[in-house]
């Protein structure tokens, strides 16, 4: 099946960014934003934010999970009881796998 070419779905030739840079003007939200107004009468406003300290951003896939402050704090205080109840680890652990690896080479080690 062909595709037939829209010729309203071409980019206009007065459109040009052959020297576009990508994410140009992106910052991280911690660092602040400033907002530029400009009102009718010619005049812009200028406004800088920043957060506030303390503040923390949470990812969205998160933020499905905790929808306000109340429930992360109610999370944050969870886990730190429990970090308060299990005792620190003197040696680093192996991973699963490595578990694995190692009871199957002692398995084959002691049929032969």
């Amino acid at each position: 099946m062909k595709k037939t070419k829209n010729k309203d779905s071409e980019m206009r030739a007065e459109f040009d960014f052959s020297k576009a840079e990508r994410g140009k003007f992106y910052r991280p939200m911690d660092k602040g934003y400033t907002v530029h107004v400009t009102k009718k009468d010619g005049t812009v406003e200028v406004n800088h934010y920043i957060l506030a300290e303390g503040t923390v951003l949470l990812a969205p896939d998160v933020l499905e999970y905790f929808p306000d402050s109340e429930s992360v704090n109610d999370a944050l205080r969870l886990l730190i009881q429990l970090m308060d109840k299990v005792p620190p680890r003197k040696y680093k652990r192996s991973s699963p796998v490595d578990k694995q690896s190692r009871s199957a080479a002692y398995q084959v080690a002691e049929r032969k």
